[in-house]
């Protein structure tokens, strides 16, 4: 079968959904029936098809393995009210996809592979969506060098490929945040703003460094000071300080831009906040608490989408927030809620329907 996009398609003979609760599923876990996989040869995308989840065979000189050229991206699908599926604002990830392929020399993926095989994927595997509050369908397009030579240049082939995966909540309760002095995220000139693999790889060591402390995850500093904050683990952060709700600045290129954050800040605008782009020190921040100001904080992103946090440890002071009361980013949460299953009006347009 070919779908309209010229997408190859061979469908499973017996779903795996059979007898699975698509119920409190632990975060990328399960997979759906079918996956889209893409080669890049000779300067053009070709081979596109969807079919049956399955291993790859990779030669073991395949290049990202040696060289780190990967890059991936995170989206939703929701069932929508009306019946149908959506997907939360899937072109605004195609941007910074291609920000990311661009910045790691990587070939651009076009809308007709993206967007149309991810839509035609889907629509494959829409029982899969769960139907619960909190739950979804997570969208994992990915990208990878695959010459089969060791040399340190940018590949000539690449595989595109994206992934289903129905889910749950990510963080189902309130975190404990380590504040990160030692370790470095990301720097200027550097590719903390692409969503690359080794970004990731290079956090884990502090993340688990944390973690044997008690905490949840780090709350990124920036690579000369120590001093302004960046990231909280894998996610954007905002701090409610009186009725503003400032966020770092994306201005030096150490922060992703998530999606999530930009939804985050027009809902926080629509809720009557000022919402500030900034550097902010850690000195303002425990300024700021110490005072009474700092009411919130909390980090926001596709997987976890608005996630609260109750403890930030800082050398030896401790900022504890009780999040019975964090009506901000609970508020934030219901709005953007209602706005992916279909139970607020779309007025930004965000939502595409399957």
């Amino acid at each position: 079968m070919i779908a309209a996009a010229g997408i190859k398609i061979t469908k499973v003979e017996t779903s795996k959904l059979q007898g699975l609760v698509l119920e409190n599923l632990p975060f990328g876990r399960y997979f759906t029936d079918h996956m889209l996989e893409a080669d890049y040869e000779n300067g053009a995308w070709t081979n596109i098809e969807i079919k049956p989840y399955q291993p790859l065979l990779l030669d073991p000189s395949t290049a990202a393995l040696h060289y780190g050229q990967a890059i991936f991206e995170g989206i939703k699908a929701y069932a929508y009210a009306n019946g149908k599926a959506s997907i939360f604002r899937p072109y605004d990830n195609l941007s910074r996809f291609n920000i990311s392929a661009e910045r790691m020399c990587m070939p651009v993926v076009p809308e007709e592979i993206f967007i149309e095989g991810m839509r035609t994927l889907i629509e494959l595997d829409k029982n899969w969506i769960p139907s619960l509050p909190e739950h979804s369908l997570y969208i994992r397009p990915f990208m990878f060098a695959t010459d089969t030579v060791i040399g340190v240049k940018p590949s000539a082939k690449y595989k595109f490929m994206i992934l289903l995966s129905p889910t749950g909540p990510y963080y189902a309760a309130p975190m404990k945040i380590y504040v990160e002095e030692t370790y470095t995220r990301a720097a200027p000139g550097g590719v903390g703003f692409a969503k690359n693999a080794g970004n990731y790889a290079g956090s884990m060591l502090a993340t688990e460094l944390a973690k044997k402390q008690g905490y949840d995850q780090v709350l990124w500093t920036d690579a000369f000071e120590h001093k302004y904050l960046q990231e909280v683990g894998t996610m954007n952060v905002f701090f409610i300080i009186g009725n503003r709700a400032i966020t770092p600045s994306l201005e030096d290129g150490t922060i992703l831009a998530g999606v999530t954050r930009d939804s985050a800040m027009v809902v926080l605008k629509e809720m009557g906040l000022d919402v500030i782009e900034r550097k902010i020190s850690i000195d303002e921040l425990l300024e700021a608490y110490q005072s009474g100001l700092l009411r919130e904080v909390f980090g926001t992103g596709t997987a976890a989408t608005i996630s609260m946090i109750k403890e930030l440890r800082y050398k030896e002071d401790t900022m504890y927030f009780d999040t019975d009361k964090s009506e901000i980013a609970r508020e934030l949460k219901s709005r953007l809620n209602a706005i992916r299953d279909g139970h607020a009006a779309d007025t930004h347009g965000w939502m595409y329907m399957i």
